[in-house]
This record gives C-alpha cells, structure tokens and sequence, in this order.
C-alpha cells in the first residue's frame, strides 16, 4: 500500500511539472505577441481553393489588440474561412482564459519542437482545441492545429525570419477543409466558370483549401484607429 502511494504521489508530481511547463511556456508565448499591440503588414495573398477563381493579390494587413484583424487588398475583399481570425496567432495567444497542457516533443520538419495543448475555459468559445508546435528556444509557434464547434479543424504553419523578434511570420499558410468553408454574409465570390459540371465528374475537386500570406514587411505599434477594423 506504502509503494501504491508513493506511485500515486510521483505520477501526481510528474503531472504538476508537466502542467507548470506548459503553464510557463504558454506564459512566455503571451509575453512575447504582447509586445505587439498593433500592425499594419504589406504582403502577398495566394488562395488556393478548388471551387473560387481568386487572383494572388498585394494585400495590406492590419492587426490590433486584442483580437480586430483585417485583410485589405486592391478592388476586392478578402475572404478567409469563418474563424479565419485565428491566422493571427496575437489574437489566439493573447487572450489568455485557456488551460495549457504539455504534450510531448516532436520532430516536424526537422525541427524538435515542444507540442502544447490550449484549452478554452469558457463554454461560449467557438475553439474546441488548439495544438501548438513550439520552438521553445526562440518561442515561436512554428505550426497550430485548430479545432473548433461549428467551422471543422484548420492548420497554420509559419515562417520566420526578420521579425521573429516579435513574434510575427514572414509567411503564414493556412489550410483547411473545404466542406467547412462558411461564407459571410453579405458577401460573394467570382466563382471559375470553366469548372463545369462535366468537370466536376471527371475530377472530383479538392476538399483541401489553402490561404497563404507572404509578409513583405511590418510597421509595429504605429497606433492604428479603430475604424480601420469598421468598428470604433
């Protein structure tokens, strides 16, 4: 019984260790996108959706604390999946009422990257789970599954490189399952006319969609307006 306890006390202990590093991790994550309380990036947007005729486009990007994001490109919108918020991973970080779990290590890419599991504490999030793949040396998220209630499960990869100071990626990719995709309201796409039905049966189109950013550069906390997002 002696031994039993011991044992009971141990995985208890290695369970309480587990928790304070992932509770320290996800910590030092918040710290770091904290230090970014707005941006306004210029980049590239490339959609790769099998039913959407969507031209790659110079797009502007702007963010602001806690969670407003915006895509803005010449003569059109942009469109990202409902929750496509969530490509800012600031937004995702940031606001914090989540437990955080560890899960390991893996190998992705060639990069041994700690693997920690964000759950929501509250009931109205539309966020079931969020897996992120971390280089806890440098404290970037290097990939980020996402599972949600009512818009599937999605995946970002980032890409770092001259503002990895700050946490922000010179590329973001995006990838989802089309089945999910959810249009807002109020607005339409240019659908491919040359996707005839006749296609369609000869080859199935792909259920996978694919948003990827490439950053051309950042201006960080320039003080952006709120009615940039269309609120105030």
């Amino acid at each position: 019984m002696k031994k039993f306890l011991l044992f009971l006390i141990g995985v208890c202990s290695v369970g309480l260790l587990f928790s304070q590093s992932a509770e320290e991790m996800a910590a030092k994550l918040k710290s770091k996108l904290l230090s970014v309380k707005d941006y306004e990036a210029k980049g590239m947007l490339k959609t790769d959706v099998a039913f959407l005729k969507l031209p790659i486009s110079t797009v502007r990007i702007f963010y602001k604390f806690p969670d407003l994001f915006r895509i803005k490109k010449d003569g059109g919108i942009s469109v990202l999946p409902k929750g496509g918020i969530r490509i800012n991973m600031n937004s995702l970080i940031t606001e914090g009422n989540y437990t955080s779990l560890s899960a390991g290590r893996i190998l992705w890419k060639g990069a041994d990257l700690a693997v920690l599991k964000l759950i929501p504490n509250g009931e109205s999030s539309d966020i079931v789970l969020t897996t992120l793949y971390v280089d806890d040396k440098a404290m970037l998220i290097r990939r980020a599954i996402t599972t949600t209630k009512d818009n599937g499960t999605y995946e970002m990869e980032m890409e770092y490189g001259k503002y990895a100071k700050w946490g922000l990626p010179d590329k973001a990719i995006m990838i989802f399952n089309t089945k999910d995709y959810k249009l807002p309201k109020g607005i339409t796409f240019e659908y491919d006319a040359s996707i005839s039905q006749k296609s369609k049966e000869k080859k199935p189109l792909s259920k996978q969609g694919r948003i990827e950013i490439s950053y051309a550069s950042y201006e960080i906390n320039k003080g952006l307006a709120a009615d940039i997002f269309g609120t105030k």
